[in-house]
């Protein structure tokens, strides 16, 4: 323990006049007033998970929070907002006479001042000063609140919580604070170094730090129950080859207080199968693969929301230039943290996902569309031109027999629910199955039917889900768009389709042909919502393919070339710098 852990802590009740004058509310006030404050103050502890009022209930009181956090939640328990050290809550009831409008809970052990509704009245709202200052306060606290309206709130307290002692906590915490002190200060406590310290010693130890890791014990004890209360988030850690089964100490419920998240630590190989097992114990918690440190960097940027998201559009062969961009990200230092797409896109994104090199993922797409025609396999158009068969088969010989919910990094991806009239996000189940239907062009490939709906091509309805990507919080958006710029034209006058004898006599004219048609029938009603997409990027690439057709599959090559330069030459631009202010710390910082 360093010397700074042993000096003695100020108790706030022995000085109450000092405590009262720094908060926002009274810093400045007149004297007096802070005086007539500090007489009536009353004093209370709040344990992690208490609630202090409901939503609903009579406005009575002031609190001022001392040490410790809480947490407001809306009536549908979704947490709309945090009170830190140092803040007010309640007051706006005083204001305007109306009852509480959210629930407040403790996020943690916290230590709290009261000021009954009567002396706020008296000592408050009679004097101009503390009326301006309260107005104040309610405007910042207002814009904070819609600025951070679509960013996951940044945890600052982070417990770890393993399920056995078979898991090396030591050497996880250890990695995990060493990720996170690439963005502040960060310190990891365990049960031998915290001993029976106050929640005034915990305050300070938060105070002097960005990021405090708690390392709980694999047992139900005091010491675990403490962590699980200091948290913003609970990290449950599990092997990945164990049988899904619940933490000590750790109740499920509890994940409507506060951010729980999996990590399955893997030993060796990912283990097929893991997550999709896990998945039906924590149906909605998050889930991340630890394979070594190197993937505890990816795993801060996640929980920091400064993860780098991908999004890459549809556009058929055209999607090849996605291979270029993917290459010139990684060579300019910029890191994929979770990836995401929409039909060709969204194949080429399952590549990424599964965490293959520049070199794996040419290879292995140039096997499955340049080498053979994933097409070839027409049918009898009683549904669509092409039987499926092959492009099914090529997808499961390339990217296996997995769960999305297995992938390395984060993935997803859409298709259009013909049955719901609605884009599906697919994010767990078979990997091969759900990249099937975000490529079903309608009329081209057969429709994927599954549980009594019918899926087509992701394009049909969202060519480009950036929303869906932003929707996670996780941190900046790439999008990359390769799929409608070109003009869908031709040079010939018609009104009917010409007879075979005149196809063959017709020259080099630009006719285009039923499958053309069709693919470009599928995707022209999502180009306005595209363009919508395009803008919530953080940054946008549009690689200039416009000499490149949508079915042209020998164009590979070209395709990645122009990807590359493409993505190049815009980081180059000053794309890059702006995109790592939002993964990446600030010099000096």
């Amino acid at each position: 323990m360093d010397a700074e852990d042993e000096r003695t802590q100020i108790d706030p009740r022995a000085n109450p006049w000092a405590m009262l004058s720094a908060l926002p509310l009274f810093s400045g006030l007149p004297k007096s007033v802070v005086d007539d404050a500090v007489a009536e103050l009353e004093w209370t502890s709040l344990p992690g998970g208490r609630v202090l009022f409901e939503a609903g209930s009579p406005a009575d009181a002031v609190y001022f929070v001392i040490s410790g956090c809480l947490g407001a939640f809306a009536p549908d328990g979704e947490l709309v907002g945090r009170i830190t050290a140092g803040e007010s809550v309640g007051e706006m009831g005083l204001i305007v006479a109306r009852p509480r409008a959210a629930t407040v809970r403790a996020l943690r052990d916290s230590e709290l001042a009261m000021l009954s509704a009567g002396t706020f009245e008296r000592v408050l709202l009679g004097h101009p000063e503390a009326i301006l200052r309260l107005a104040r306060l309610t405007v910042e606290r207002l814009e904070d609140a819609a600025g951070s309206r679509e960013r996951r709130a940044m945890p600052r307290t982070i417990a770890l919580l393993p399920r056995h002692a078979d898991i090396d906590v030591a050497a996880l915490s250890a990695d995990l604070a060493g990720a996170l002190s690439v963005f502040g200060r960060v310190d990891f406590v365990s049960s031998l170094r915290a001993g029976s310290h106050s929640p005034q010693w915990f305050h300070e130890l938060e105070s002097r730090n960005d990021f405090v890791v708690y390392v709980a014990d694999p047992a139900d004890t005091p010491w675990t129950r403490l962590c699980l209360r200091q948290a913003d988030v609970v990290l449950l850690a599990a092997l990945a080859t164990d049988a899904p089964g619940l933490w000590q100490g750790f109740d499920g419920q509890d994940a409507a207080v506060r951010r729980a998240e999996l990590l399955l630590v893997h030993r060796g190989p990912l283990a097929a199968g893991a997550a999709g097992r896990w998945r039906a114990l924590l149906p909605v918690t998050p889930i991340h693969h630890l394979r070594g440190p190197q993937d505890c960097p990816r795993l801060a940027r996640l929980l920091t929301g400064r993860a780098v998201g991908l999004v890459m559009s549809g556009g058929g062969a055209r999607g090849f230039a996605h291979l270029g961009v993917v290459r010139a990200l990684r060579e300019h230092g910029v890191p994929i943290d979770l990836v995401g797409g929409s039909s060709m896109g969204g194949i080429l994104a399952a590549g990424v996902a599964a965490d293959w090199s520049d070199a794996e993922l040419v290879e292995r797409f140039r096997r499955c569309f340049v080498d053979t025609n994933p097409l070839a396999d027409f049918t009898l158009p009683l549904v669509s031109l092409v039987a499926g068969r092959k492009v099914g088969r090529l997808l499961r010989h390339e990217l296996g027999e997995v769960d999305i919910e297995d992938l390395p990094l984060p993935f997803f991806c859409v298709s259009s629910n013909l049955t719901t009239g609605r884009v599906a996000v697919h994010q767990r189940g078979p990997l091969w199955r759900w990249l099937r239907a975000s490529v079903a062009i309608p009329g081209v490939l057969p429709p994927v039917f599954h549980g009594g709906e019918v899926y087509v091509d992701g394009g049909t309805m969202n060519n480009l889900p950036v929303d869906v990507m932003r929707a996670k919080g996780r941190g900046p958006v790439i999008g990359v768009d390769v799929g409608t710029d070109r003009a869908f034209t031709t040079d010939v006058e018609a009104t009917e389709a010409p007879s075979v004898w005149k196809l063959f006599r017709g020259g080099r004219r630009r006719r285009p042909n039923i499958l053309q048609i069709l693919w470009r029938s599928g995707m022209v009603n999502a180009t306005a919502i595209t363009k919508e997409r395009r803008a919530q990027s953080d940054l946008l690439l549009t690689p200039a393919l416009e000499s490149l057709d949508l079915l042209d599959w020998k164009s590979f090559g070209r395709a990645i070339d122009i990807g590359y330069r493409d993505a190049c030459e815009k980081l180059a631009g000053g794309a890059l710098e702006r995109l790592r202010a939002a993964y990446e710390p600030p010099a000096g910082g």
